[in-house]
């Protein structure tokens, strides 16, 4: 499939939800929380809304920051619990 900016996106969420031990790994369908490389995730996504200011489609700035902001409250949740 081709990639989007969306897709990347979602790609990108996905992987920082395995992070956060909230879906199973892909490949070996394990639960693995590894909250470091959740924060790294969270970080690049950070980035990227910064970089990308001004250079996005309404659409794709909603969905960053949607995905952004949910991902910094899983991912407060999960270094609290």
């Amino acid at each position: 499939p081709e990639v989007t900016f969306s897709s990347f996106i979602y790609s990108l969420s996905t992987t920082c939800l395995v992070h956060l031990g909230e879906i199973p790994e892909p490949t070996t369908q394990k639960i693995q929380k590894n909250l470091p490389l959740a924060k790294q995730t969270i970080d690049v996504l950070g980035i990227l809304l910064e970089k990308t200011k001004g250079n996005l489609t309404e659409e794709e700035e909603r969905l960053l920051q949607s995905v952004l902001t949910d991902l910094r409250i899983r991912y407060v949740r999960a270094v609290s619990s």
